[in-house]
C-alpha cells in the first residue's frame, strides 16, 4: 500500500489489495450498486406519478416547486420569500 500517515489507506497503481481490504472494496461496490438500481427504480416511480399528475391537468412545474417549498426548512423559506420580497420592491422602485 502507499505510504499514509493517517488511518485511510491509500493505494498506487503498483499496489496489492489483499484480505480484508479485498472483501470491504468488494462489500461497497455491492452496496452502491444495489443503492443505484434503488435509485433507478425510485426516479422512475417520480417519474410516473408526475406523470399521473400531469394527465389529471396539474402543473408539474408547479407541484415540484410545492414539494421543494415542502421540504424546506421554514426558517430559510421565509428568510428566501424576504430575500424576493426585497428585490422585488426595489425593482419597482
Amino acid at each position: 500500500m502507499g505510504d499514509n500517515s493517517g488511518d485511510t489507506p491509500s493505494f498506487s497503481s503498483d499496489d496489492v489489495i489483499t484480505g480484508a481490504a479485498q472483501g470491504r472494496l468488494k462489500s461497497f461496490v455491492e452496496r452502491i450498486e444495489r443503492l443505484e438500481e434503488d435509485k433507478a427504480v425510485v426516479t422512475n416511480d417520480l417519474k410516473e406519478v408526475y406523470q399521473e399528475a400531469k394527465g389529471e391537468g396539474f402543473d408539474v412545474k408547479i407541484l415540484r416547486k410545492v414539494v421543494r417549498i415542502r421540504k424546506t426548512d421554514k426558517a430559510a423559506l421565509s428568510e428566501e420569500e424576504a430575500m424576493i420580497d426585497l428585490y422585488m420592491s426595489a425593482l419597482e422602485g
